[in-house]
């Protein structure tokens, strides 16, 4: 448990600040590439205050790959986090601000200490952004007599004219910054936990044009609230019993109007996105009832950034975005807030296309479909 966690859980008194944060490092192999690269991944501050026993504020101030210099793209200082929570009763709350809604497994537990891997899960990195957070308005609760958990929360829509191929919708997000706020978003998420199992299915609606009616209406894009859509939806299981741990989760992205942006933008976006992993874990020293943890994994994630595309010319298709990655390799945890991580990802892809290659052999070397990469990190929380 982290300060943070001690502050949603109510745990802090009455007008106290308290600093918590997290962090990771790592050391990575690309064998095709034959080279390596070593960075401090992230470094994350958290500041919070209890104004009162309804009132709390939480932010996360959050430094990548160590150096901003000028324009350079070495690294990013960005706010995470940045919200109020206002406690209505034991079972309910509110928060407004910049934060990260309830999609995926990774969005909530994004700590180094909470995920098997040096790398977080590809599945939650490009179909599902990793800590993808917007400014909006959320509602969360419990239960009074079932383990249920439920959320929805209004938040600022994605901005269609910033999608790029092979990325997804995440570079659509505005994550605070001059966000455009005539189109909105939905998302809402359901929890369910049973003996060692817990259950969840979660869900989001936004429009993607956040144009006035006369630029909209120019380039042809339907602008609005829910304008221009794009859907998604995730289910996930998770079960951990006597060390051993297990994850199942599975994510669709609809675009039904990605031919329309396109045509705007050129872009080559697709109109359906899937993505899916499993993960079997298990901690070998359990049974010695220590303190430290070493937890063996394996994963296997399978997605496709171009499952669906639009007729052409407003689409082509990619075969290096449909992706299989098969992670092994262990995490020890000497103290439940320190990591130390070393796995192997095996990567398989499809073939490219040449339609798509504007410097083909043998000015470029020839596209290689499997790759593996050597992965070595370090992680904190506290």
């Amino acid at each position: 448990m982290t300060n943070e966690d001690s502050l949603h859980a109510g745990g802090v008194g009455d007008k106290k600040t308290i600093l918590s944060g997290y962090g990771s490092a790592y050391y990575q192999h690309n064998s095709n590439a034959q080279t390596s690269i070593a960075t401090l991944e992230r470094a994350v501050l958290f500041v919070g205050h209890q104004f009162s026993r309804k009132i709390a504020f939480f932010s996360e101030l959050e430094v990548e790959n160590a150096l901003v210099v000028g324009n350079e793209t070495k690294g990013e200082i960005a706010m995470e986090q940045a919200f109020l929570k206002f406690n209505l009763n034991p079972h309910q709350y509110i928060i407004a601000g910049l934060f990260i809604p309830r999609i995926g497994i990774l969005n909530e537990n994004h700590l180094p200490v909470n995920f098997n891997g040096v790398e977080r899960p590809m599945v939650e990195t490009w179909v599902i952004p990793a800590t993808w957070r917007e400014l909006g308005v959320g509602f969360y609760g419990r239960s009074r007599n079932m383990p249920l958990n439920y959320s929805v929360a209004l938040m600022n829509g994605l901005n269609s004219a910033d999608f790029t191929h092979g990325t997804g919708i995440r570079d659509g997000r505005a994550e605070g910054s001059m966000a455009m706020a005539n189109n909105l978003a939905i998302t809402a998420a359901v929890q369910y936990n049973v003996r060692d199992f817990k259950f969840q299915l979660s869900g989001y609606m936004g429009g993607t044009v956040g144009l006035g009616k006369r630029a909209a209406d120019s380039l042809t894009l339907d602008g609005g609230p829910m304008g221009t859509p794009v859907y998604l939806g995730e289910a996930d299981v998770q079960y951990n019993h006597k060390g051993i741990s297990a994850k199942v989760l599975g994510a669709y992205i609809g675009y039904p109007d990605a031919g329309k942006i396109n045509a705007a933008y050129a872009q080559n976006i697709a109109t359906g996105v899937y993505g899916a992993y499993a993960e079997l874990g298990y901690d070998i020293l359990h049974f010695r009832k220590k303190t430290a943890q070493l937890v063996a994994f394996a994963r296997y994630e399978l997605m496709d950034l171009n499952a669906s595309i639009p007729s052409a010319p407003e689409g082509i298709y990619d075969g290096t975005l449909k992706q299989s990655h098969l992670i092994a390799g262990f995490s020890y945890l000497p103290l439940p807030n320190v990591v130390i991580k070393a796995d192997v990802r095996l990567m398989h892809t499809g073939e490219q296309n040449p339609m798509l290659n504007i410097n083909p052999p043998p000015n470029q070397l020839p596209y290689k479909q499997n790759n593996s990469f050597l992965n070595i990190g370090i992680g904190y929380s506290f």
